[in-house]
């Protein structure tokens, strides 16, 4: 039996915070009679499917039966034969669009008009007697199509299936009965409209994989691998991807098929902040870069982009406005930035004349988007008017950092305004490509402060290759469905949660404690940040004292004996998953740390030990781990001699052992903690508020809401 859903829930936000924790369907000698009964040993209830539905809604379902299977062992029947006598059935449609929905609400059967007009929303209920015929039947209806498929995943969270059942091979719980409570529910709308994934510096994983591994008739990004994309994201309630723009790559539309796959999955297209009008530049712009100028060739640079948006402009897609460089540079043309501003304001104007030609007359209605990243933000900052109903996109400062909010006369933009955060990184001082280690609570607090100042219109996170930024690509994505889904006070859950759906409540604990450590650690140097000199310098030994290097190495050391337990007792169907989301992340950046510590104090045995030990568990990871289905994916970093001046150089003992460093005096410095804080006397609806896991002592405090009106100290303590 399945813990009960909620009763009727706008919004529904505690049915989204139980949703991780439902696990598999259980048999129970408590099961309700009145439960739905989507499989037993007998068989599956049929799902009745319309001719007419829409075919990313009924490719969902598809996906949904073959759960179904792969937990009772028994697949749903499909009919389109909605006057078919059945004892019971699911029934799936979209508002508006099928036709049963409005003969159900019409005879009082379900209440659809949470759905009116609604974004992304969706229902599920058990109807007694839909129709004579039909005893019963599960209710899956959507506000829109998108709506629709994600109240059909609702139906997989519900009998166990891990939305990172084929990405990391969660296995799925084996149960011969599945059931679902009665009661109606309201899912929706999402906090934020556009939701989704930047896949970003593709060349040492998901490309050399899906070339050489998983799609070698494309050999590179091509439909086949994009559709396992797009079929993670809808999973994870996401609507948006930006796809690999890396000059190895080729460009997302030079396979035909990637755009059709992304329509049959319901899917809207994008393209990177750097690549105006779903161009990929570095495969697409055939003359040389210095043409890709809008001073001197306007003609041949809007002919580039007219021919895609006439391509592409009857798909769903979010146009980026703009230009910059070929690849993530500045923009070629303007003598200086106030020439760069004007020139930028043209662009704009000419953009949405080719929308209006070829997507809508309204422009207003067809969403589009700026992102003001790097030196495009100063130009911003220099008065460049952006249209107003496009949606103005806050960028990172590539560290997980945002660098602005909206002030009160930003927020009065009719497009409203979004971010773009990076969860992983190329470029200077130094890149993170190899483990993801951007904390959860770091991601909450950065967003949840966007959000309160008014980023609800499109969040994208640059997950590099998805693997291994699995845990933080989700959790990123929970906030941007559902925003006050954690709050500091159940932040700590997360994990938890996380862990007992994945793993099971036996070690969903223990997981979690490893993880929080494996964020705190790494918080404070990140593996790919294990050399204290930039590309180019000097090379110079750490700035921790001895003492810090010792306690480095022993949590570190502890760490991975814990994950070492952990995983010897977790079921042997769960390793290959448990090595992928935990163990590898916490003994790769263990290892990396022991390689890099021992080598700079001269223990070259132990240096060399751990470096051959990384060597062969990250070997393990692209050959033996699930028969060989990652084979390609994992490269440590550096991976190659490639973007040399944004990365750490290749590891090597250090000539001779570093001088020692001792602690310094005592009482010459004062330390406060921020997870040491207790209590404040709060002014208005403001308060001092603990963050949990935040910072280097376990948590940090900021002030709350963060909306609140700025006080002097003065003010403050008085």
């Amino acid at each position: 039996m399945i813990t009960p859903l909620a009763p009727s829930i706008r919004n529904a936000r505690p049915l989204l915070l139980s949703v991780c924790l439902w696990m598999a369907a259980q048999v129970d000698a408590a099961d309700s009679a009145r439960d739905f009964i989507l499989a037993d040993g007998s068989g599956a209830a049929t799902f009745l499917v319309a001719d007419d539905l829409d075919p990313a809604v009924a490719r969902a379902a598809n996906d949904v039966c073959r759960d179904i299977e792969r937990v009772s062992g028994h697949l749903p029947p499909k009919s389109s034969a909605l006057d078919a006598k059945l004892s019971s059935a699911v029934l799936v449609g979209v508002v508006g669009k099928t036709g049963w929905l409005e003969t159900l609400a019409a005879a009082g059967k379900i209440d659809l008009r949470p759905l009116a007009g609604a974004w992304e929303t969706f229902v599920v209920a058990v109807v007694e007697q839909p129709w004579p015929g039909l005893e019963r039947a599960l209710v899956v209806a959507g506000s829109d199509r998108r709506g629709a498929i994600y109240g059909l995943y609702e139906i997989s969270n519900l009998i166990g299936v891990s939305p990172w059942h084929w990405w990391a091979d969660v296995p799925v719980p084996k149960q011969s009965r599945l059931t679902i409570p009665v009661g109606r529910n309201v899912v929706g709308p999402p906090s934020v409209k556009y939701r989704g994934i930047f896949i970003n510096d593709e060349d040492w994983a998901m490309l050399p994989w899906a070339a050489e591994t998983f799609e070698p008739e494309s050999g590179n990004l091509g439909p086949k691998t994009y559709a396992k994309v797009f079929g993670l994201v809808l999973r994870l309630r996401a609507n948006l991807v930006w796809p690999g723009m890396h000059p190895t790559t080729r460009a997302f539309n030079d396979f035909p098929e990637n755009k059709q796959v992304a329509d049959a999955y319901g899917v809207v297209m994008g393209s990177s902040h750097a690549e105006p009008m779903l161009r990929n530049n570095v495969g697409e712009w055939k003359l040389p870069a210095h043409d890709y100028n809008y001073i001197a060739n306007r003609a041949g640079v809007l002919d580039y982009w007219e021919r895609r948006v006439a391509e592409n402009g009857r798909y769903e897609n979010v146009y980026t406005l703009g230009m910059r460089g070929i690849h993530d540079s500045l923009m070629v043309g303007p003598r200086d930035d106030p020439e760069r501003v004007r020139t930028l304001e043209r662009i704009f104007a000419d953009q949405r004349a080719l929308l209006a030609r070829y997507v809508s007359p309204d422009v207003r209605k067809i969403p589009q988007m700026f992102c003001a990243y790097k030196e495009v933000l100063s130009l911003y900052r220099l008065g460049l008017k952006v249209p107003d109903d496009a949606i103005f996109v806050w960028p990172d400062d590539n560290f997980g950092y945002i660098r602005g909010f909206d002030t009160d006369a930003e927020r009065r933009r009719s497009g409203g305004s979004g971010v773009y955060y990076h969860l992983s990184y190329l470029g200077r001082p130094l890149a993170y490509l190899w483990l993801s280690s951007i904390p959860p609570s770091l991601i909450w607090q950065q967003l949840h402060q966007a959000y309160e100042h008014g980023a609800d219109q499109l969040w994208i996170a640059n997950v590099g290759d998805i693997k291994p930024a699995e845990i933080s690509m989700e959790f990123f994505l929970q906030m941007a469905w559902d925003v006050e889904r954690w709050t500091p006070q159940n932040l700590p859950r997360f994990l938890e949660q996380w862990a007992r759906r994945d793993f099971g409540a036996e070690h969903a604990g223990e997981i979690a404690a490893i993880m929080a450590e494996y964020y705190a650690l790494n918080f404070e140097r990140k593996p790919e940040h294990l050399q204290w000199w930039r590309p180019g310098q000097e090379r110079r030994p750490s700035a921790l004292t001895d003492a810090e290097v010792a306690a480095r190495l022993a949590a570190f050391a502890s760490l991975r004996a814990r994950s070492e337990r952990v995983k010897a007792a977790v079921p042997r169907e769960k390793h290959d998953a448990y090595f992928q989301l935990v163990h590898y992340p916490v003994i790769g950046s263990a290892l990396a740390n022991e390689r890099y510590f021992f080598g700079e104090q001269g223990k070259l045995a132990e240096a060399r030990a751990a470096d051959e030990a990384l060597q062969a568990e990250t070997k393990r990871y692209n050959e033996k781990i699930s028969g060989g289905k990652w084979r390609r994916y994992m490269a440590l970093e550096p991976a190659d001699g490639q973007w040399s001046t944004m990365r750490i150089a290749p590891w090597a003992p250090f000539p001779e052992p570093r001088r020692p460093r001792p602690s310094p005096s005592p009482g010459s410095f004062l330390v406060l903690k921020g997870s040491d804080f207790h209590a404040s006397q709060s002014r208005g609806a403001s308060a001092w508020t603990v963050i949990p896991g935040l910072g280097r002592s376990g948590g940090a405090i900021t002030v709350l809401p963060s909306t609140a009106p700025h006080r002097d100290l003065a003010e403050v303590t008085q």
